[in-house]
């Protein structure tokens, strides 16, 4: 068994590790690996430049901007799809929002926010920069913000509540925008393929076996990001992982278009950030 560390953030795209991790999948593939949740997506490229954690799911827009930056991550795989959502205070029309909670600049959560900002008339409101998702989420439900951006299952469970409503979601601005992605660096797809290949095959195990059993893997993730399964399962209606996400050219040059000109990274990345071949190995022969 070879020991490797992952890194995984809290989310209905992170599903595939969480379901890889727990069913044994990576063992299957003579992997012994560490699971640990980070608690914000910004702290993750660092612990995988420095060799802390060799795996993550992860949001592509950090490894595109890393990489954008002479950074060596590579994402290797899709996982979250369309997987950003607005919601307003149930008790407030769109056009009464004053203030919006984001989280911190750069990922598909802040990037959804402000390309949807013009769409929704929202022009003139003032954004609460929060240091994480989860400090916009609590904007939103203290009150002391009107809307807030977030990812699933955080979204449905706001709406199950009666806390709040989708106005808008990553899909509707960018059809198919990939979100976290599984990722790795360089230097391991260059010296480790073989060890890329069996995390890869893993983690499409786990992506197949989420389609399969929604239930079971609801109860699952419930365990990793912490609220009840019953929301869970209901934003996989919604928003499913999607391993061919990063795929979709058109919707990531739309979003790096948007990053450039945020001011978030000078200019696309010009070495690619995507490795695909793993994927598509893992998943010859293996109807879509």
């Amino acid at each position: 068994m070879e020991h490797i560390q992952f890194s995984l953030l809290r989310g209905i795209c992170q599903l595939p590790g969480y379901i890889a991790h727990a069913k044994g999948f990576f063992g299957e593939q003579d992997l012994d690996v560490n699971v640990t949740v980070a608690p914000t997506a910004w702290m993750v490229p660092e612990r995988l430049i420095n060799g802390e954690v060799q795996f993550a799911v992860m949001p592509w827009t950090r490894v595109a901007a890393a990489r954008a930056s002479g950074e060596p991550l590579v994402t290797i795989c899709g996982s979250g799809h369309e997987e950003a959502a607005i919601v307003v205070r149930a008790d407030l029309r769109n056009d009464q929002v004053r203030k919006v909670a984001v989280p911190q600049r750069g990922g598909i959560k802040d990037l959804t926010a402000m390309g949807m900002l013009n769409s929704l008339g929202w022009d003139g409101v003032e954004l609460l920069r929060m240091p994480s998702g989860d400090g916009a989420i609590l904007a939103l439900v203290g009150q002391g913000a009107d809307a807030a951006s977030m990812v699933e299952p955080y979204a449905t469970m706001l709406v199950d509540m009666g806390i709040g409503r989708v106005v808008r979601r990553t899909g509707d601005l960018w059809p198919g925008a990939p979100g976290c992605s599984l990722t790795t660096t360089s230097s391991i797809i260059e010296e480790r393929p073989d060890l890329v290949r069996r995390v890869v095959a893993a983690f499409v195990q786990g992506a197949h076996y989420v389609e399969a059993n929604p239930d079971e893997s609801a109860a699952i993730a419930a365990g990793y990001i912490g609220i009840g399964e019953k929301f869970i399962r209901n934003a996989l209606r919604a928003n499913k992982p999607n391993l061919q996400a990063l795929e979709n050219t058109q919707a990531i040059q739309s979003v790096l278009g948007l990053m450039t000109k945020m001011g978030y990274i000078a200019s696309a990345p010009r070495e690619r950030f995507y490795e695909g071949s793993f994927l598509k190995e893992a998943t010859a022969g293996i109807p879509a």
